[in-house]
């Protein structure tokens, strides 16, 4: 990977005078997502599934289920996957300073006619500047309204060729808060954090200024994140879903449908 070159200007302020302009945003992105009607049962499959959950609920007492894509589900029949039960998506938009997923457009566009809520998510470079990563983010996610909050995806890639450090703790966090406080002051909107267990165990990111998504698919996140704070949860890898081709996430957001309404209006783009 081509790691991106160090700008001049780095601050928030800076951002508006130099940061990414109009043309820079993928053109063919809506310019809205409409708000959604009311939940949809969800009538996923899973080609792994865990027969017995411990710590908390199973997945299947959660009224509102959602997905998470990429360019490794290839193209996604969105109305499908509507129709089967994805609420809600948040789709792969960047990665380090400078690699794009090809499809994120199409999903987000595609996901948004569905009206299916969708929001874009950061999968964090640790040998990269935050505010490199920010900015880059920024560049091609724009701020359409009705879409959900941006996410940072915290996890160790161990499988990189060309970046397998894990920095210590206080490292970790300082990059992680000037990211969150950079793309959350852009957005005018509190970021979401994903992280998986071996990544919050290994470095404590308790207490950011952020949402949690977890994952944890053995165990309900109550007991394999004990003292967290959680509004999503990532419980499988191996899904089945309508209009999509081969596995896929599923997660679930932790409340009731009617708290699920009051965050997502509170928390859509304006």
């Amino acid at each position: 990977m081509n790691l991106t070159r160090r700008a001049a200007c780095l601050g928030v302020t800076s951002l508006a005078a130099c940061g990414p302009r109009t043309a820079d945003v993928p053109a063919d992105l809506p310019n809205h997502v409409p708000l959604p009607g009311a939940a949809r049962a969800p009538r996923f499959g899973d080609r792994d599934p865990v027969s017995n959950w411990s710590g908390g609920p199973a997945p299947s007492a959660y009224p509102v289920h959602g997905i998470d894509a990429s360019k490794f589900q290839g193209s996604i029949d969105w109305r499908a996957a509507a129709a089967g039960g994805a609420n809600f998506a948040f789709l792969k938009a960047t990665e380090g300073g400078d690699r794009a997923d090809e499809h994120f457009a199409e999903h987000f566009a595609a996901a948004a006619a569905a009206q299916v809520p969708v929001g874009g998510y950061h999968f964090y470079y640790f040998c990269s500047s935050p505010e490199d990563q920010a900015r880059w983010f920024i560049r091609n996610v724009p701020r359409v309204p009705g879409a959900l909050p941006p996410v940072l995806d915290l996890e160790w890639n161990p499988h990189s060729p060309t970046c397998v450090t894990r920095p210590p703790q206080a490292e970790v966090r300082r990059v992680v808060e000037t990211w969150l406080s950079i793309v959350s002051q852009h957005y005018q909107q509190r970021p979401i954090v994903y992280v998986p267990i071996e990544f919050w165990r290994d470095r404590d990111v308790t207490r950011l200024p952020a949402d949690y998504w977890l994952r944890s698919v053995a165990r309900h996140p109550d007991e394999a994140f004990p003292g967290s704070s959680w509004q999503f949860w990532q419980y499988s890898a191996t899904g089945q879903v309508q209009g999509v081709s081969g596995d896929c996430d599923l997660n679930v957001f932790g409340g009731s449908e009617s708290l699920w309404r009051r965050w997502l209006s509170a928390r859509r783009y304006r």
